[in-house]
């Protein structure tokens, strides 16, 4: 699933070209998606100028003075810029068509969304997608403490808490492996148990993991593209865990293991990693 920083990095590829420009017309060419695109959507952002492209968690959020169009790039979709005169490929739904820019939201599975927050529904904040969300990783405003404080009581894997995005937003699977690794944390391990300096260790591999993946543009996913249609390539050169089972690991040579987790695939070493 594309994560906070291929989402980001998406956004950073878009936001250098859609605001200012009038979006001419929003093409729907299959509507069922994870929640069908609203029949008036089209209508509600043709010739509407775009003033932000912003995010919020995995949320690509495209502001209107009527409104914001909330995107989710699903299990393995992408937002790319595509040539005017470019035929949509197959699992391309739904196109964002400017005078001179285009682009198209590719999703084999059908997974992501295109939605619609009027202006007159209240905050974009407060919509039932993210209202219940996390902090932002980057938000100076997530220290240590915030972390510590999160975890206290509870009962739950720490991996299965940095999934969840009610502390901390963006800690998807394959960061949260890694980070974890950085941090020399047994994934397993309840979060309630975790210490202050284990936290403070936790809360630096988050943030060293992320802008790692950032500045390299996200990691390679099977079908990630960014915005200019361009696969990231972090993963493919940095990871010590994720997808390395039975590989050693690069600390202490013992064989990276692979367990499930909530279904989903966690990765570790059980030399390194400590409960």
């Amino acid at each position: 699933m594309p994560e906070l920083p291929e989402v980001e990095t998406t956004r950073r590829g878009i936001a250098t070209i859609m605001p200012g420009r009038v979006l001419r017309r929003l093409i729907v060419h299959e509507s069922r998606l994870r929640w069908p695109v609203p029949d008036d959507l089209p209508a509600q952002v043709r010739d509407a100028e775009v003033l932000a492209c912003e995010r919020r968690g995995k949320y690509l959020l495209i502001r209107f003075t009527r409104g914001t169009q909330i995107v989710h790039l699903g299990m393995s979709g992408s937002l790319r810029r595509a040539p005017m005169n470019e035929p949509p490929r197959k699992h391309d739904h739904v196109e964002w068509l400017f005078d001179e820019a285009r682009f198209l939201l590719h999703d084999p599975r059908r997974f992501g969304a295109v939605l619609w927050h009027p202006a007159g529904a209240g905050p974009i904040e407060a919509h039932p997608l993210l209202a219940g969300l996390g902090i932002e990783p980057f938000d100076p405003a997530f220290t240590p403490d915030l972390l510590h404080a999160g975890l206290q009581g509870r009962r739950q894997s720490v991996k299965q808490l940095l999934l969840g995005g009610k502390i901390v937003v963006g800690v998807g699977n394959i960061y949260a492996s890694e980070s974890l690794f950085l941090a020399g944390i047994d994934p397993r391990l309840p979060g309630g148990r975790l210490s202050r300096p284990r936290c403070a260790r936790l809360h630096a591999a988050i943030l060293t993991t992320l802008g790692q993946a950032l500045e390299s543009g996200g990691s390679t996913l099977r079908d990630y593209v960014n915005a200019q249609g361009a696969p990231g390539a972090y993963f493919t050169l940095h990871a010590a865990v994720y997808e390395r089972d039975g590989r050693p690991c690069p600390r202490c040579a013992t064989p990276i293991r692979r367990i499930v987790q909530g279904q989903r695939a966690t990765y570790f070493c059980p030399g390194c990693q400590k409960r």
